[in-house]
């Protein structure tokens, strides 16, 4: 069963555009190069926070598919980047429910 991480990520006052042009410019290509799906992002009504989920094939592959992008040359030529972006940062692993909507 598929497990994901809900990541919540608090973006310092005045930086919401430029993280939503970094995360869509280079974070979210590089996660589908990489396997990891991003199955939705959301803002905030206030536009603090930049909610969005990852989606993993079980709880053992996440390690290792992180591992693989915090490695990888794009990630890696970015360097702080993203970091500067983000104030406070909340990241829960979460499952499906049985239940059918």
């Amino acid at each position: 069963m598929s497990v994901y991480q809900l990541r919540t990520y608090t973006i310092r006052t005045g930086m919401m555009e430029s993280w939503l042009t970094l995360f869509n410019t280079h974070i979210r290509p590089l996660h589908k190069r990489l396997g990891i799906p991003i199955k939705h992002c959301w803002v905030s009504k206030d536009g603090q926070d930049f909610i969005w989920v990852r989606q993993f094939n079980d709880e053992n592959e996440i390690p290792s598919k992180e591992d693989s992008y915090r490695n990888s040359p794009e990630r890696v030529a970015l360097g702080d980047l993203p970091q500067q972006h983000i104030e406070e940062m909340h990241v829960r692993v979460i499952l499906d429910t049985e239940f059918d909507l």
